[in-house]
This record gives structure tokens, sequence and C-alpha cells, in this order.
């Protein structure tokens, strides 16, 4: 019983020493203004596994700190391109880019 009992405080304050620690990883955008900025991080903030993303504006680079387990930069990569923005080297949806206000889009300022 005893045994049981330290084990089992061992294990529940050793467990976050052996956790993973969410990775962090850039990406380059095309974002134009304020309404990108927050289109991108709202739909990169609702993914599952994303802990924060953030777009730098002056840079266009989005910093993303994300759970391994749970996503990968091609499925982060994909969510931005979802919504009509380039991703690194992959490029914007069209549909979804012709769908965003003329101010967001590509030559839109």
């Amino acid at each position: 019983m005893m045994k049981t009992i330290i084990l089992s405080l061992l294990m529940l304050f050793c467990a976050p020493i052996f956790a993973q620690k969410p990775a962090l990883i850039t990406i380059q955008t095309n974002a134009l203004c304020a309404d990108c900025k927050d289109r991108i991080e709202t739909a990169l903030n609702q993914t599952k596994g994303v802990v924060y993303a953030e777009l730098n504006m002056e840079t266009k680079v989005v910093e993303i700190k994300y759970n391994v387990k749970k996503t990968d930069v091609a499925k982060l990569q994909k969510v931005v391109t979802s919504i009509g923005y380039d991703a690194d080297d992959q490029k914007a949806d069209l549909t979804a880019q012709k769908a965003l206000p003329l101010c967001c889009q590509p030559g839109g300022h």
C-alpha cells in the first residue's frame, strides 16, 4: 500500500518533467493589413494543437508554438493557405483568396 502511494506521488510530480515542450516555427505569409493579421491568427489559434500564433505585420511572418503530437508544419501551412494566404512556398487557395475583402487580396493596398 505504501509503495503504491509513493509510486503514485512520484509519477504525479515527475510527469511534467518528461512532458514534451511545444515546438516553435515561423511561416512567411503575404498578409497586407490588420484584418489579414486577425484572420490568420484566429484560424491558427483555433487549430487543434496550436498553443499560440502571432503575426508580425512588419515582416509578415507568423510565429506558431504548437504541440507536435497534435499537428505538424504541413497542416499549419494548410490552415493559412486554405483561408487565402501564401504560407512559405505554398500558394494560397485561389477560391479562398478571391473571397477575401478586396483590401486583403494581392494588390489590394
